[in-house]
């Protein structure tokens, strides 16, 4: 490990690198905003780029791992945001209203979403297993009684889907001229809440 820099203070071990380094990342983007480079990372911890590039091989390798770094702080404010709300349909709909909403505010998770930093392996990573796990947390965070209302595992999984998938499509494309959080919210009610209405009764209509 590299012992110049830091601040004088050489971290003990790589862990403690990597924390440092997505700590002055986060810092940097509050100061810089969407132009944050590698560099400008190193510059503000007092190393130089070959130091982060030992952790990190690109400025979109170091801001993915950033923004992963604060998923739990964005599925926080989205709990909040939905919280009360019971009905799975309902629940859905204004989930991804919200979670569309946060992004577009987010500096760290929602930076690497906008349409300048948009590219092939950051779309493919939309559906990938972590962000899987991003929808499901979403939706097991939800105050909804998703078996009490008839869901079984399948169909939960599905609802998964549909929201990543749903996610996908709006951070792609979001329509022109933009809809407003109610016009979203009829649309979204149109498109997905029905698919959310539909699937308990799939699962009794197969069973007859």
């Amino acid at each position: 490990m590299r012992t110049h820099g830091w601040g004088g203070r050489v971290p003990v071990n790589d862990e403690e690198a990597v924390a440092r380094i997505l700590a002055a990342a986060r810092e940097t983007i509050d100061r810089e905003g969407a132009g944050t480079g590698l560099a400008d990372v190193a510059r503000t911890l007092g190393v130089t780029r070959q130091t982060v590039y030992r952790y990190f091989g690109s400025t979109e390798e170091l801001l993915a791992a950033t923004a992963f770094d604060a998923v739990g702080a964005l599925l926080d404010r989205i709990e909040t945001r939905l919280r009360g709300i019971t009905e799975p349909d309902t629940a859905v709909v204004e989930g991804l209203v919200v979670c569309l909403a946060e992004l577009a505010e987010d500096e760290y998770v929602g930076l690497l979403l906008r349409a300048d930093r948009l590219s092939v392996p950051v779309v493919g990573e939309i559906t990938s297993e972590a962000g899987r796990q991003f929808a499901r947390s979403m939706v097991d965070r939800m105050d909804v009684d998703w078996v009490g209302a008839g869901y079984r595992f399948a169909e939960i999984e599905d609802i998964v889907e549909i929201v990543l998938r749903t996610l996908q499509s709006m951070i792609l494309d979001p329509g022109e001229p933009l809809r407003s959080a109610d016009e979203l919210r009829v649309f979204l009610d149109r498109w997905v809440g029905a698919a959310i209405r539909a699937l308990p009764s799939r699962v009794s209509a197969a069973r007859r």
